[in-house]
């Protein structure tokens, strides 16, 4: 027997559900409001100096419509930043955890009136409501010592005279506060290091001026301690500027179908355009450039010792081609194509020519790089560091320590070269210097040796 379907019960139970559901949501529009998020402070230093990142995260904003952050000192409150967010309603169950985060810099370039001592960081995430209830906002602190004052800093050594493009070496005493030390050129970084044999906080730094930089007003020696606190000194005591010098090399077909193929084939990160003048100006600019990076990058691992104790060596009997700090432009069909500069000596004698090590270091690249085709780089330490390219043969290999004038290779044209020669170019922590200064033993021993005293054992 089948038991017919009541139709007019059906719809009752219907309207019980919806009603129900209608009570549910509205209960919840009323009352509910969330759950309350988790909020983190993390401070970007140990203390508070003069500029300290603060970052407050929230591990879910979906019920919070705003976070401030503010620094509290005594009774003075200080907003240093905040942040709303679009909450969604406080039925939407479903949403999923959305996380948020700001960031603020706090310190004295930042909060007027910031006093030594110590200052509270509170972040306070106020939360959305419903129709009747306001909840309390979420709040966490962290409480942070305000160090205002920089390390202390002061010269020891005198007559600081740099060259457009040139290095020297000034010896200085930093005080305990002082974390990271060293000079400031332009946009380069030369780090201090320990003075051997002296006190813990006399310190010397190797610099130079980019060979590009017409006056020494930028450089500057800095000590930093944790917080950002920063003491400067400008110390150089005469500049001599040295004009750069321009040439112009004509690109025939001939050249650039020696040239470019080679590069190509070892290098496999240049991209082949289909073109030889095109994939000329890719190598001649952007592996440049990538290389000028990693040869930077090789110097942070440059060991932290004086390897050589002589003046450095040029090659024997060879004829200088191409100087340091020349202006090239490249010219291709009568038309202007590039323009480089090209940061080295070129030197050129009989073909194949033994190739001699300027001095006594470590071996840390012996391999194609690009430009420089077969090539070697002595790491002599505290960041210098020769480099010899366009070498038919290479003799050394990585890792291997050489004597001053021992045979690196042999002369010759691969990478970016027309003939036979050497390209050589000395490097201050990835800044190529004019190589002169170090070929002559009188402004070693007056510009280095002098200020550094019985920590160089200088034998020139």
């Amino acid at each position: 027997m089948v038991q017919e379907r009541n139709p007019a019960g059906c719809l009752v139970r219907a309207l019980l559900a919806a009603a129900l559901l209608l009570v549910a949501i509205a209960v919840v529009t009323t009352f509910w409001v969330g759950s309350p998020p988790a909020v983190e402070i993390r401070p970007g230093a140990k203390g508070i100096g003069r500029k300290t990142p603060i970052t407050v995260r929230l591990d879910d904003t979906g019920r919070v419509e705003k976070v401030r952050i503010e620094l509290v000192q005594g009774m003075d409150v200080t907003l240093v930043g905040e942040k709303s967010f679009a909450p969604h309603p406080a039925w939407a169950f479903w949403k999923q955890a959305v996380p948020g985060e700001l960031t603020v810099d706090v310190g004295r370039d930042t909060v007027k009136g910031l006093r030594s001592g110590e200052a509270t960081i509170r972040a306070t995430a106020e939360r959305a409501g419903s129709w009747l209830r306001h909840p309390e906002p979420a709040v966490a602190e962290v409480k942070l010592p305000v160090r205002l004052a920089p390390p202390t800093l002061g010269l020891v050594s005198t007559q600081h005279y740099v060259a457009q493009g040139g290095c020297e070496v000034v010896v200085y005493r930093t005080g305990d506060s002082a974390v990271k030390d060293g000079v400031r050129s332009g946009a380069w970084w030369f780090p201090g290091f320990p003075l051997p044999g002296a006190d813990s906080h006399q310190r010397f730094a190797f610099y130079a001026v980019p060979w590009e930089t017409t006056d020494a007003s930028a450089v500057r020696l800095v000590a930093i301690d944790d917080v950002g606190n920063e003491a400067t000194i400008s110390f150089v005591d005469q500049f001599f500027p040295k004009p750069v010098k321009v040439d112009t090399i004509q690109l025939t077909d001939t050249f650039l179908g020696k040239v470019v193929p080679e590069i190509m084939e070892q290098t496999p990160d240049v991209r082949d355009q289909g073109d030889l003048l095109k994939n000329f100006l890719a190598i001649n600019g952007d592996l440049r450039r990538k290389e000028a990076a990693f040869l930077q990058d090789l110097a942070a691992k440059s060991a932290h010792a004086f390897l050589w104790s002589q003046p450095f060596l040029p090659m024997k009997n060879a004829k200088i081609t191409a100087a340091f700090a020349q202006r090239r432009t490249y010219v291709y069909q009568g038309k202007p194509v590039d323009q480089q500069t090209h940061l080295g000596f070129d030197m050129a004698s009989v073909q194949r020519d033994a190739v001699p090590a300027s001095n006594r270091g470590v071996v840390v690249l012996a391999r194609f790089l690009g430009i420089y085709g077969n090539a070697v780089v002595i790491d002599h330490g505290y960041g210098l560091m020769s480099l010899y390219g366009h070498l038919s043969s290479i003799a050394v290999h990585e890792g291997q320590q050489v004597e001053r004038g021992q045979e690196l290779g042999r002369s010759g044209s691969t990478g970016l070269a027309g003939g036979d020669h050497l390209h050589f170019t000395l490097l201050l922590d990835g800044l190529p210097v004019n190589p002169v200064e170090w070929w002559d033993p009188h402004w070693i021993r007056d510009r280095i040796a002098r200020k550094l005293g019985p920590a160089f054992k200088y034998a020139g």
